[in-house]
């Protein structure tokens, strides 16, 4: 009965129209699904401004070819522009009073703004409403990497359960990205800053666990490793190690001393010839309890059984030592370069 009162032809205390705004780069490849999907919404955006942020590929063309006599999309090109650039550009040229994000890489259900805005009308104080998102685990490695990864869902007071907060699904006054000072110009973590400075500033603010956006993972184990490879290295030179690679480094030094430890009482021992298998032994058994714990913390009311299936926890371990080593090198080559200055 609540969602009913979402007409998306009438102002809806003061939440129509709404402006979507999103960032893509070279997403020649997953851009028809998007628009498609924004296309269908139940409450539909009264505009959608697309930021380009340097493509070279067809995205910007295709993107126009396919938007072709809908006049609420407009396509901004922002040159080389990161992400947290590319955002701000996308709200100052927003022209509603809300502005909804999503992001590259995204299909939204059609009932994800709708249900976004509903929650501003069972509470009007709310000027901040953060919706669900799921990852695509359209193959098994997929969803290996969804379990190793993707943040389990917490329960929120009512019992309901979502993700952490996040940006790609996100609707929210145009005036709070003011007030907090937009977004900054960073290629990764700058959604996170963002979103912290909303939470510290107290501003308002409500969850849509049943507005759903979906997450396309990367496909392989190779793109994994280069893409947190990237994130690692522009996380460092944003100066977030304490959140991340700090509490990394932490479980690897306490492994290697556990080992060393190992390694000296057995040194003494008539079974050194066994060192390097018992230490790969020990290694190996520290990474199987990691990813055993991760598929439980993800496995959402399914059996043990599920849980204990060798072919999953082996590929869960094969992506968390992969995403661990990327971070180790994104981190070294962070200490060994500086960003280039834009």
């Amino acid at each position: 009965a609540l969602l009913s009162r979402v007409d998306p032809d009438k102002d809806v205390d003061g939440l129509h129209p709404v402006s979507l705004g999103r960032l893509v780069l070279n997403e020649e490849g997953s851009l028809p699904a998007l628009i498609s999907s924004i296309q269908a919404q139940t409450f539909p955006p009264a505009e959608v401004v697309i930021v380009d942020g340097g493509s070279d590929d067809k995205t910007v063309e295709l993107g126009r070819r396919l938007t072709e006599g809908d006049a609420r999309f407009r396509f901004v090109e922002a040159g080389d522009a990161t992400p947290g650039r590319g955002r701000n550009v996308g709200t100052e040229e927003a022209r509603s009073e809300w502005v909804a994000y999503t992001d590259a890489g995204i299909r939204v259900e059609p009932t994800w703004l709708e249900r976004l805005v509903s929650e501003v009308v069972r509470d009007p104080t709310a000027e901040v409403v953060y919706g669900n998102y799921e990852p695509r685990d359209d193959t098994f490695f997929e969803r290996a990497a969804a379990l190793a990864y993707v943040a389990p869902k917490r329960e929120l007071p009512g019992g309901a359960k979502m993700r952490p907060p996040f940006i790609a699904s996100s609707l929210m006054r145009r005036d709070v990205w003011l007030r907090v000072g937009g977004f900054p110009d960073l290629r990764a973590a700058e959604d996170l800053i963002f979103m912290e400075r909303i939470a510290r500033s107290g501003i308002a603010t409500r969850y849509a666990p049943e507005a759903t956006v979906w997450w396309q993972l990367q496909p392989t184990l190779a793109r994994t490793f280069r893409k947190f490879v990237l994130y690692s290295k522009h996380n460092v030179w944003a100066g977030r190690q304490r959140f991340w690679h700090y509490g990394l480094a932490r479980l690897y030094v306490v492994a290697l001393f556990f080992v060393v430890l190992f390694f000296v009482a057995l040194a003494f021992s008539h079974s050194a010839w066994r060192l390097p298998l018992l230490v790969a032994g020990l290694l190996a058994a520290g990474l199987l309890a990691r990813a055993a714990k991760s598929i439980w913390l993800h496995r959402e009311g399914r059996t043990l059984l599920w849980a204990l299936n060798p072919a999953r926890l082996l590929s869960v371990a094969a992506v968390i030592v992969t995403v661990d080593f990327a971070t180790f090198v994104g981190w070294a080559q962070a200490l060994l370069s500086r960003p280039r200055r834009r």
